[in-house]
């Protein structure tokens, strides 16, 4: 399918990271866009700023009059999965025959004229995309990027190239979208269990993770995060290589360490390739992000850099010039007396790298972690692995469960995983009570951590803190 051919861009759930990257890329490309969200956030603002039309109310009338009255093959129409099966826009569009595509098919179809770059892990992907998109732009390889949160060395979730091929995307997990993707280079950096809903069981997930690996092109590339188990299959005529921040592998990092609140390690790359111009061990690299999963997430995209034939020192220049991305340990206040870090973090392993980076960063100091849980079935299917991880922090608000695109479960909910959790001062509250609540607090580290709605009391927090 060329999708060249189309004039119109119809995208349901528009307002999506990933469906918004999609509805800027085809807008840039000179396609009628428009869409449908039923939320006017701050990107679906910024989308409209940039030309594009979109409809808040779930009505077949909403529907633009050239859209109803236009031949059905000029018309690509694209969907998020977790719009709901009783939508009206959606099911217009069903009944009337049009041919539905989801955001992940999308890409597949972008990629294919491209040398690919997918980035696929339960953790990790957004970071390391963009981290791995500044370093070749910064170093003049332009890349177009789809990126699952906004830059904040460019302020968006996309970057275009204006000339060459190179194309990096993330590779998502949920719903199988990745195995739409047929890469020239893949990236897993982690396969934690997560999905349930969508994965039979953990065995099932990583079977998935295998059959995304097996289609990497030939001569292509597998890097994989070195604690990672699978026995994946190397690519035909290619390379798999490993890559870590705590062991030795193909590319790796000695001596990390935290100076004036950034991380500073040594790179080691080993003579993998051959013809390869650059030093063994690159010392002294300065980046941005917290954690050792952040130092990770940065020697992957850094190995991938080297891969591509920079050098060194555009990679240590891209790092050292990389601003981060909202909600990836986003540092709204830093002060002696106060400071304030909001955060996606919704997986077990998520809140406790985020936590344990904040220790890292903030030694010796009290953490309030105010979370909101995304999803019943995830809080049900990791009670246990939550009330682990979020017993890390020294006092703890858990807000209700956002439930996303699901119905509840019975007896899951807030209280329930309170109730598991053993820091010495916890409570539960809505989301309506927590400025008041914290308004009270004596604070120190504040952590809001969460994939749901629970980012868009960022900054009254920090207004209010200030």
């Amino acid at each position: 399918m060329n999708i060249d051919l189309y004039k119109h861009i119809y995208l349901i759930g528009v307002g999506g990271i990933g469906m918004s990257a999609l509805a800027r890329y085809f807008n840039a490309k000179g396609k009628q866009v428009c869409g449908y969200d039923k939320v006017q956030s701050d990107l679906c603002l910024e989308l409209e700023r940039e030309g594009i039309k979109i409809y808040y109310k779930d009505a077949i009338e909403n529907i633009p009059q050239y859209i109803q009255e236009a031949n059905y093959n000029e018309i690509l129409v694209i969907y998020t999965p977790a719009i709901s099966e009783e939508n009206l826009v959606l099911n217009y569009f069903k009944d009337k025959g049009f041919k539905l595509h989801k955001r992940a098919e999308v890409l597949g179809m972008i990629s294919k004229e491209s040398f690919t770059i997918a980035v696929a892990g339960t953790h990790g992907k957004t970071t390391t995309s963009a981290i791995l998109a500044h370093i070749l732009n910064h170093a003049g390889k332009q890349s177009t990027a789809f990126l699952g949160g906004i830059s904040k060395n460019y302020n968006t979730n996309l970057l275009l190239a204006e000339k060459g091929n190179i194309l990096i995307v993330e590779a998502d997990e949920y719903d199988k979208s990745f195995l739409q993707l047929k890469p020239d280079v893949a990236i897993i950096t982690s396969v934690d269990a997560d999905h349930l809903d969508i994965y039979k069981d953990k065995q099932d997930l990583h079977n998935a993770f295998k059959q995304f690996a097996s289609q990497i092109k030939p001569n292509g590339l597998l890097l994989l995060e070195d604690s990672i188990t699978i026995d994946f299959p190397t690519p035909d005529q290619g390379m798999k290589l490993t890559y870590s921040a705590v062991n030795k592998a193909d590319y790796s990092a000695e001596n990390i360490k935290v100076k004036e609140g950034k991380m500073v390690f040594d790179l080691i790359a080993m003579d993998i390739m051959p013809g390869m111009t650059y030093e063994k061990k690159q010392e002294g690299l300065s980046f941005i992000l917290p954690g050792i999963h952040n130092v990770s997430n940065a020697i992957a995209a850094s190995a991938v850099a080297c891969y591509l034939g920079l050098s060194c020192e555009d990679v240590v220049r891209g790092l050292a010039t990389f601003k981060g991305v909202n909600r990836r340990f986003d540092v709204h206040i830093n002060t002696q007396e106060l400071a304030y870090v909001d955060d996606y973090a919704h997986h077990p392993q998520e809140v406790s790298a985020t936590i344990n980076a904040a220790k890292l960063l903030f030694p010796n100091r009290e953490i309030t972690v105010v979370f909101q849980p995304h999803l019943f079935s995830r809080t049900k299917d990791f009670a246990q692995e939550f009330a682990v991880s979020l017993s890390l922090a020294d006092q703890l608000i858990l807000l209700d469960i956002y439930p996303a695109r699901e119905l509840p479960i019975e007896g899951v909910n807030a209280r329930m995983l309170l109730d598991l959790c053993t820091s010495p001062k916890k409570e539960t509250c809505s989301k309506q009570e927590l400025l008041k609540i914290l308004q009270g607090e004596n604070l120190d580290v504040l952590l809001t951590l969460g994939a749901g709605d629970i980012g868009t009391l960022a900054q009254p927090i920090k207004h209010l803190l200030n």
